[in-house]
């Protein structure tokens, strides 16, 4: 009888990785294994080609299992398979209506929670009619001050059906009294209310470069409001160790991971000083943490950043039920893009999907236009859709730790948590993470950790799609609304005259025994954030540091874009690059594609055409294209062929600039001396030739 059974144990013998290794080796041709096989990350790892039980012996379950303590393979035993992500948008529109619009479309479509972000005046404790707040009032947020601003803000929505949470920068007490004035406005129980009020002011201070108060007043005000929560919301969180700015300025994941225990010990120290027990302070803190387009190291480092915190609690003396980590995730700005920003769809759904196999209860998932403004109906929907994709057609979250055993996730997790842990008693050292932050240390780690980083991306060895490779110099521009700020300060400012407090009973709130509790009193009585925060000290002694400076990865190629659009504004075209294609097509269409990648990624027009069969029909086309840079595309079998005649040819032209595409190899002292200025090829600096040549063009200044 036909055995109708295939075994790929049965007819295919098993291969220990030294045959594998040997054979690989044989293949290569005296090519160095590491150098071709090898990846090393810029967190300084090593990451092999293929992994096996040699690496990581999961026979003896290292790992545990998820919801248990060193939970690194999840918070809870479930994970998120019964209730699903929370899925947190966030909500910046400057108009209180048009905000509340939104949200409760956003409810509509299945968002669970909500992130409030609050204008640059707000978060920087002020009120809209404050001279301080003219370039700040409904810049980057809600123009909400006072109680009855976020009750218009969420009209309609049931709070004791969905989570608040906080984006209120150094004012994160002004901003959850109101809060609490409004819950109790709505009559809500205790129990009934839920979020998060996401004080975080270490984060503050590293983003903004400053504090209204000083730092350790910051962190006793963060303390504060932690006893108060734990003792009077069950449901809510009041801290927040977040680091999006780190992230977003070119931290690798070691020092991401890293800056995050060591911010979590700072507010450990605050809490428990205050008199709240290990476990009380852990359980109100909310991980937030930015991941960007590399999957697998995203999800690594969510595992690895929970199983570091477990050990930090266990080492200050907490239970292990407190030690389980919860764990806000959103993409990271660095990896977004203002140019081709639909792939920024793409990207989103790479650090979502990365987020729900790295374990994280609460995701925000990024609207593909918020780095050109304020997102549209259609981007917020699309955002929306993305996550319910995974949860509900693909069933992603109904996977308990779908990276769980594999050996290469496993052993990556590892390393970085070894790593990070070496670099966090580092910070330890330094006199902790607030030191560390303010005598520059923590932002001289990441520009020093950036900066391969940034050669890979000037290098291209870094790709940004639709940016870097493969751009559309034709691409419409997408336009967002731009409110109008004046009126809407003039709206806030008269709103705040009729409804803000007029007593004198805010000279108590400085020395108030608990001030969130004085506080709310006060935001019920109808003290508005600019108020609360002046009664409670700020800008008294303000905190002034150098910030960490963000690094967009695109940044520096949206810049040459940037300069060439303005050109064709103004002179009616954009710079152009004339393709000297020579040979037949199979011959120059590998460097023609390339070159028009290149040049087109600095804002060049870049026409292409289907060869030349001889220089002088090339040199002819050339002359009649109004260019002043050539490049010359064809094979290496047929460049010492046309180069000489070619570069020479093209300069008599006219051309200012004579490119070769390709390394010219031991031709290059020759080649120059024909003409050629300049050799474009895989791995050179594509930034700064295209830079230099659009200073040559006078694009740049």
């Amino acid at each position: 009888m036909e055995n109708t059974e295939f075994s790929v144990s049965d007819d295919f013998a098993p291969v220990s990785y030294d045959a594998w290794r040997e054979q690989v080796e044989k293949d290569l041709a005296g090519a160095p294994f590491e150098k071709k096989l090898v990846t090393r990350t810029y967190e300084g790892v090593d990451v092999q080609p293929v992994y096996t039980a040699q690496d990581w012996n999961s026979a003896e379950d290292p790992n545990g299992f998820p919801g248990f303590s060193h939970y690194l393979r999840g918070s809870a035993p479930l994970g998120n398979a019964e209730t699903g992500w929370d899925l947190r948008q966030e909500f910046k529109h400057p108009d209180l209506a048009t905000t509340n619009k939104q949200i409760l479309a956003d409810l509509e479509g299945g968002v669970t929670s909500i992130l409030l972000r609050l204008d640059c005046a707000a978060r920087g404790g002020t009120d809209a009619d404050d001279p301080a707040a003219e370039e700040l009032s409904g810049r980057d947020g809600v123009a909400a001050y006072h109680v009855d601003d976020l009750d218009a803000v969420l009209k309609d929505v049931e709070l004791d059906m969905v989570g608040l949470a906080l984006e209120a920068g150094a004012a994160f007490l002004p901003a959850a009294a109101q809060v609490v004035a409004l819950w109790r406005r709505r009559g809500l129980s205790a129990e009934q209310a839920s979020g998060a009020f996401n004080a975080d002011p270490l984060a503050v201070l590293a983003r903004d470069g400053q504090l209204p108060t000083t730092s350790s007043a910051a962190l006793e005000a963060m303390a504060d409001l932690a006893k108060w929560t734990s003792e009077n919301y069950p449901n809510v969180t009041a801290v927040r160790v977040g680091t999006a700015a780190y992230h977003h300025a070119g931290a690798t994941v070691v020092q991401d991971i890293a800056f995050s225990m060591a911010t979590g010990i700072e507010y450990l120290r605050s809490m428990t000083a205050a008199g709240m027990s290990v476990e009380d302070a852990a359980k109100q803190i909310l991980f937030s943490m930015s991941v960007g387009t590399h999957q697998f190291l995203s999800i690594a480092k969510l595992r690895a950043a929970r199983s570091l915190w477990a050990r930090v609690v266990e080492a200050c003396g907490g239970k292990p039920e407190a030690a389980a980590m919860k764990l806000h995730t959103r993409v990271s700005k660095r990896v977004l893009t203002a140019r081709d920003p639909y792939v920024n769809m793409l990207r989103n759904t790479v650090a979502v999907f990365a987020a729900g196999v790295g374990g994280a209860e609460v995701i925000t998932s990024e609207p593909f236009d918020v780095v050109l403004g304020l997102p549209d109906a259609n981007s917020r929907r699309v955002a929306r859709n993305t996550l319910h994709v995974l949860q509900d057609e693909s069933h992603l979250n109904r996977i308990v730790d779908p990276a769980g055993g594999s050996w290469y996730m496993d052993w990556l997790a590892d390393q970085f948590a070894r790593k990070a842990w070496d670099l966090m008693q580092e910070i330890e050292r330094q006199g902790g993470m607030t030191k560390a932050i303010e005598s520059g240390w923590v932002a001289d780690q990441i520009e020093s950790a950036f900066t391969p980083r940034a050669k890979g991306i000037a290098s291209r060895k870094e790709g940004i799609t639709g940016v870097s490779e493969f751009p559309n110099v034709a691409e419409d521009a997408i336009v967002r609304e731009t409110p109008d700020l004046s009126a809407l300060r003039k709206a806030a400012s008269d709103r705040l005259a009729s409804a803000r407090y007029a007593g004198d009973g805010l000279g108590s709130l400085a020395s108030a025994s608990c001030k969130i509790a004085a506080a709310s009193e006060a935001a019920a009585a109808g003290a508005s954030i600019g108020q609360l925060a002046k009664a409670i000290g700020f800008g008294d002694s303000p905190t002034q540091i150098t910030p960490v400076a963000p690094h967009p990865f695109a940044a520096p190629f949206e810049v040459l874009r940037d300069a060439s659009d303005k050109w064709l504004e103004e002179k009616g075209s954009r710079p152009q690059v004339f393709l000297a294609n020579l040979g037949p097509i199979a011959h120059h269409t590998a460097r023609a594609t390339f070159s028009k990648n290149f040049f087109e990624a600095g804002g060049f027009e870049v026409p292409s055409n289907n060869g030349f069969a001889d220089v002088d029909a090339a040199v002819a086309a050339f002359a009649e294209s109004g260019a002043k840079v050539a490049v010359i595309c064809s094979s290496d079998k047929l460049y010492p062929e046309f180069v000489p005649d070619a570069a020479a040819k093209l300069k008599a032209a006219g051309a200012r600039t004579v490119v070769l595409a390709g390394h010219p190899g031991e031709n290059e002292a020759a080649w120059s001396q024909a003409g050629v200025d300049r050799f474009i090829f895989i791995k050179c600096d594509v930034l700064s030739t295209l830079a230099d040549l659009l200073r040559e063009e006078g694009v740049l200044q």
